[in-house]
């Protein structure tokens, strides 16, 4: 499972990010698809990536991690798309289905390790699968004939077996790939002629049957390439040969969408060659990697480009002189074969994988450099805390972009098992310690500055932070050892002996066996290095724990690593981002910042500097509230000191940017920044890498452009032409350009594909005509999907053709720097009319361009908010001055904490959004010990008094307390809120008496009140939600304690079937489709089981659920007034990836949750964090029924 992902702690860690592992490069079958959906094989873990046919991507589904030893061979079964099989080195087989993304069956003992696995085509829920000697085992799964048969004769092979094939067409026909270079069909063995008579061995590499013919076989050997072969006559049709004798086939693949053509992959170099079975040599190649590949697949239906309609009608053609020819396709250059319009996944040598367009000629996705293998080590870099290197058993060093997730460099892998990795102090070098016994020291573009021998493994080295010319290492000797890279000795400046056991890590933990809390040795520990008390540990019990050391309490517990984890590193600038990593071969970052929440609010609500602040003697007091002790805290504080202006603004900033992983928060505030008035001059390095605001966007990409210039331009068009002979018709237009018949010459050049010569002397007819032809060029390279029609649209002034060319293609950002450039008017097609109505008509266009501009941002943004990247979405949203919708991408997606600093700091435009987000957050702090936090984030909203009363009214504690909270917040004694009560009731005021009977010594008196007052409005025809949600919220505030009293039994009944009703109605109106039918089932279920009188009917729900089903149903009933843009499903961060190791079922929907959930008070019900979420913004108790408030803040 080598993959490198991110965390952050809500409640249940939800990841913001996953880099998937790499492709590993042992076994043959570690590569599948069907569909639209394709998997590839790490060691331990099946990777599933889905089409999401929204933005025409693939994105990572789900990740399959049973198997404990290494997968050796996956196959999907042919005629149910959710199933599919995998075989691994324990003996193991397991049937998994993809939608529920569990192991449905397994066959535990294979007796042997499975080389190859393949459903039976002809059986429908068999699996066949077969071991390096054979037999060939066939296990049926269900059904009277259950169980493990070996096949009748296909047993007592000759040598080893890499691969079989099932005939997809003939009933029970199969053939078996070799290591000594044979393909044995059933009895016959076929090997290259070169071999016949000798012990010679050369591998089958890859073996596929014909899908059009019942006898002919594709089989690939090592070195002597590729031949097609009748399986029944035994003969050889065509051995194809390859234009170097260097090259060597790895991988085939047929390819469905067109007969007769195959692709194959080189071993040495990551060389796709497509070939027709007609032609001996290769149609065409492509390098599209310098490492070899390993496996090869094709997608049998290609996912479909969005289709692109085009403005203009179609024409009928004319033969007149003057009528539009019909322009042949663009083909390729090769001009026998048009390439085949497939998707090929590509897995290379190095564990890279793709997705290749044949095509257009381009990866559709590509991820690259993934590890393969166990991640022993990691750390960040000290003067970059960006990039993020990796130690692994597979040999390689790499290091990541952690905000982009991808690797910026790998080590060529030849060091052996890398252990560990230490950085020197100064960034410029980094250790590296290996199981062949070496401690190598070298530059970061891989020059070896030193290397220290070892008598055995050295599992560990750590750079000494005060001399950056030591270096400490820890090895199998049971020896420590420090080295002085300033001379040249090779020799150890010191040996530390003692150690009883192999010594693992120089920073090894003294814990032992079981202590604090784990069931296995712990590996990593790391202190935190802002909060004294944190530590954090890692274990072979595959667990990640915090603790207050304090008085030694665990603060929390991550269970999503599937192996043991073995290193622990902090983020230098951000104190509360770590990264783990472990033997399941994964990276993940996550964030302890919810540990220390109430520093947070103190920096929100401008606390003094020793509630944030202090020195690690106050800080490690027991139950003292965390303070931060460390240099960045006070390196913040100082900077802050020197400051005459705007410290509360650059507070806010520096704060955040600490407390926030990596992952748009920069950029989110280079943008405030920039909306704020922010000299450009002062803006990073780095801001043009990231999403910038548009006024800034054709500057930055023209001055990129510059530096990327080294060719001139070439000559317009792009000079693709159909390669037509047709004499005739080039004599014709020959005579036509003689006699001055120029368009009539255009037309047939247009016939002859030779657009360019047509185009180039166009004008000469007019500048209409010109401008026609463009237009038809451009149509027609759309209809191609060809990336050549964007100069005839930009030239011809099509912005809008342009733009929805790109989004049609899910090419969003394309799409906002055409529609950027057009807004500043850079884009106008040729000057026909005159010059004033030109002017007039280009003001026109910007304005026009502007409101394009909007919109393309605003799906960009949405396409990054559906990716659970909420930051980066409000980072869209700021780009066009947006403020509004960019806090409620921050809110839909959970966060809060950092939408009321970005609010604060905005201002006025942002004002109404940031006072609900401070609403949201202090319902979060509504707990025990953090009351005081919610009290404090309610008196920086105007208008509080409703609020407030709500905080006090639900405050569980002594009378006196209570009189102290309410002295607090500006509030009566409850003894005063108990007349002003009676005083409100008598007059009529409904909502008055309600609220201080809440806050009263008897609130359960304000249930009878309010619910009363509600009832009678819903018994109106006309009742609004508006109408009664007012007093319905209120009431949900009641103490807990008291509306869980048997005497308020009736009362509570009618309270949680109202608020879920409204709820329901609510959640219609935001469009939370995800839990409308959940809120109608709770009330209807409340309904069913309780004896209750309110003017609701069960039958009533039912119809207006249907009604809503079929989308029929109208919000007559509500009309609420939201800020704007938060009509729509909630997202937290990492909600769209897959849980790695910890598998939840939603109690609403019975599906395996994706992305983080959310456990219910009974500690066994979860739903997802995102349904949690939009449950408690319109219904604010439990779906369990209980009374109990929601807080998934």
């Amino acid at each position: 499972m080598e993959s490198l992902c991110w965390f952050s702690r809500y409640h249940n860690e939800p990841k913001v990010g996953l880099l998937a592992a790499g492709c590993q490069p042992w076994n043959k079958d570690v590569c599948a698809a069907s569909g639209d959906r394709f998997a590839y094989c790490a060691t331990l873990a099946i990777y599933v990536y889905q089409l999401d046919h929204r933005y025409n991507e693939f994105k990572l589904r789900a990740i399959m991690s049973e198997h404990k030893k290494t997968i050796t061979a996956i196959s999907w079964c042919p005629h149910n798309p959710e199933v599919f099989a995998s075989a691994s080195a324990d003996n193991l087989l397991i049937i998994w289905n993809v939608a529920e993304q569990k192991a449905v069956t397994r066959l535990d003992n294979t007796k042997g390790i499975p080389a190859s696995l393949s459903w039976c085509w002809n059986a429908g829920d068999s699996v066949a699968f077969v071991s390096h000697r054979g037999p060939l085992y066939v296990w049926t799964i269900s059904g009277p004939d259950s169980g493990v048969t070996v096949h009748k004769e296909a047993h007592s092979f000759l040598s080893d077996i890499c691969l079989f094939r099932w005939h997809p067409l003939k009933k029970g026909k199969v053939v078996f790939g070799h290591t000594d270079g044979s393909s044995k069909n059933q009895k016959h063995v076929l090997r290259p002629e070169s071999l016949e008579g000798t012990d010679e061995e050369d591998p089958v590499t890859a073996l596929e049957w014909d899908p059009l013919s019942t006898d002919y076989l594709l089989v690939a050997n090592m070195h002597n390439g590729i031949r097609l072969l009748d399986s029944e006559s035994l003969s050889c049709i065509t051995t194809f040969s390859f234009p170097s004798a260097a090259a060597s086939v790895q991988c085939l693949a047929w390819v469905p969408s067109a007969p007769g053509m195959f692709i194959t992959g080189d071993s040495q170099v990551g060389v796709l060659r497509i070939w027709n079975v007609s032609r001996t040599t290769p149609l065409d190649n492509f390098k599209l990697k310098k490492t070899g590949f390993h496996a090869l697949h094709v997608l049998n239906s290609p996912p479909a480009k969005k289709p692109f309609c085009s403005i203009s009608p179609s024409k009928n053609h004319y033969t007149s002189s003057t009528s539009e020819a019909v322009p042949p396709p663009t083909l390729s250059q090769n001009q026998a074969f048009s390439l085949p319009p497939g998707h090929a996944v590509c897995c290379f040598m190095d564990g890279g994988v793709g997705l290749y367009d044949m095509g257009t000629k381009k990866w559709d996705f590509l991820r690259d450099l993934g590890h393969v293998e166990t991640i022993f080590d990691c750390k960040f870099k000290p003067d970059d805390p960006n990039l993020l290197a990796t130690a692994s058993f597979d040999g390689t060093i790499k290091v990541w972009d952690i905000n982009t997730l991808t690797a910026v460099y790998t080590s060529p892998g030849n060091e052996g098992v890398v252990y560990s990795l230490s950085w020197a102090p100064d960034s410029k070098r980094i250790a590296t310690c290996s199981g062949d016994g070496f401690c190598i020291i070298r530059t970061l573009d891989g020059k070896v500055l030193h290397k220290y021998k070892h008598p055995a493994a050295v599992f560990g080295c750590d750079w000494s932070q005060n001399n950056k010319d030591m270096i400490a290492t820890g090895c199998e000797d049971k020896n420590v050892r420090v080295y002085y890279l300033a001379t040249s000795s090779d020799q150890p400046l010191k040996v530390f002996t003692g150690h009883t056991a192999k010594v693992f890590h120089v920073r090894w933990s003294p814990l032992r066996e079981g202590i604090l809390g784990h069931t296995a040795p712990v590996r990593g520990l790391m202190w935190n290095t802002e909060v004294p008390y944190l530590l954090t540990s890692g274990s072979w019990d595959y667990t990640i724990r915090v603790w207050d050391t304090r008085d030694g309490t665990c603060l929390d517990t991550v269970y999503d690593h599937g192996a043991d984890v073995y290193g622990l590193t902090c983020h230098p600038s951000r104190p509360f981002t770590m990264a783990s990593c472990s033997r399941d071969s994964t990276v993940r970052l996550w964030s302890l910042t919810p540990l220390i929440a109430p520093l947070v609010v103190n920096i929100l609500t401008d606390h003094s500097w020793d509630d944030i602040i202090g020195n690690t003697d106050r800080a490690m007091v027991p139950g003292a509230p965390p303070l931060l002790c460390g240099k960045i805290s006070k390196d913040i504080k100082q900077e802050l000191d020197k400051l005459s202006s705007d410290v509360r603004m650059k507070k806010l900033r520096w704060f955040s940017e600490c407390f926030s992983p990596p992952g748009g928060s920069h950029n989110l505030w280079d943008l405030v920044a920039v909306i704020n008035g922010q000299d450009d001059s002062l803006l990073p390095q780095n801001y043009g890498q990231g999403i910038m605001h548009m006024k800034h966007l054709v500057r930055f990409k023209t001055s990129e452009a510059q530096e990327l210039t080294i060719v001139k331009m070439s000559k317009f068009g792009g000079g693709i032409g159909a390669p037509s002979k047709d004499e005739r018709l080039k004599n014709a237009a020959e005579i036509h350009i003689r006699l001055g018949q120029i368009q009539r010459y255009c037309e047939l050049m247009v016939e002859l594909g030779e657009w360019e010569k047509a185009l180039s002397v166009a004008p000469g007819v007019s500048m209409k005509y010109w401008k026609k032809l463009m237009q038809r060029r451009a149509d027609q390279l759309m209809q191609e999907g060809n990336d050549d029609v964007i100069p005839y649209c930009i030239a011809t002034g099509e912005v809008k053709k342009l733009v929805n060319f790109f989004t049609s293609r899910g090419q969003l950002k394309e799409a906002v720097l055409v529609a950027q450039g057009a807004c500043e008017g850079n884009i106008h097609g040729p000057q026909i009319a005159s010059i004033n109505h030109a002017a007039n008509s280009d003001n026109d266009n910007i304005e026009k361009y502007c409101g394009m501009l909007h919109r393309v941002c605003k799906e960009l943004a949405e396409w990054y908010f559906q990716d659970g990247r909420a930051v980066l979405a409000a980072c869209c949203h700021l780009a066009v001055d947006n403020a509004e919708l960019a806090m409620a991408s921050l809110i839909r997606g959970n966060e809060l904490e950092l939408a009321v600093c970005v609010g604060t700091v905005l201002g006025e435009s942002a004002s109404k959004a940031t006072h609900y987000v401070l609403e949201l957050l202090a319902r979060k702090y509504m707990t025990t010990a953090t009351w005081d936090l919610a009290a404090r984030l309610l008196q920086m909203i105007p208008d509080n008094e409703i609020l407030l009363a709500k905080l006090c009214a639900f405050y569980p504690g002594s009378s006196a307390e209570i009189n102290d909270l309410h002295e607090k917040c500006g509030l009566p004694t409850l003894e005063e809120c108990k007349e002003l009560a009676e005083n409100a009731h008598t007059e009529g005021e409904i909502f008055q008496a309600v609220k201080y009977y809440l806050l009263s010594p008897e609130p359960e008196k304000a249930l009878s009140i309010g619910i009363t007052y509600v009832k009678e409005q819903m018994s109106s025809p006309d009742w609004m939600v508006n109408s009664v949600y007012h007093i319905l919220d209120l009431l949900s505030y009641i103490r807990t304690d008291r509306l869980i009293l048997s005497k308020c039994s009736e009362e509570r009944n009618e309270l949680l079937i109202l608020c879920g009703y409204t709820g329901a109605l609510l959640a219609i109106g935001r469009q939370y489709s995800s839990i409308v039918p959940a809120l109608y089932e709770y009330t209807s279920q409340l309904m069913k089981r309780r004896e209750v009188a309110v003017p609701l009917q069960i039958r009533q729900l039912s119809i207006e659920l249907d009604a809503w089903r079929n989308c029929t149903y109208l919000l007559s009933r509500t009309r609420e007034e939201l800020i704007k843009g938060l009509e729509g499903p909630d997202y937290v961060t990492g909600s769209n990836l897959p849980s790695h190791s910890d598998v939840q079922i939603s109690c609403f929907t019975g599906l395996r949750i994706q992305g983080p959930a959310f456990f219910l008070e009974d500690g066994k019900s979860a739903i997802s964090l995102n349904d949690a979420l939009m449950w408690a913004k319109v219904n604010p108790f439990s779906p369990l029924g209980t009374g109990i408030r929601l807080n998934p803040f």
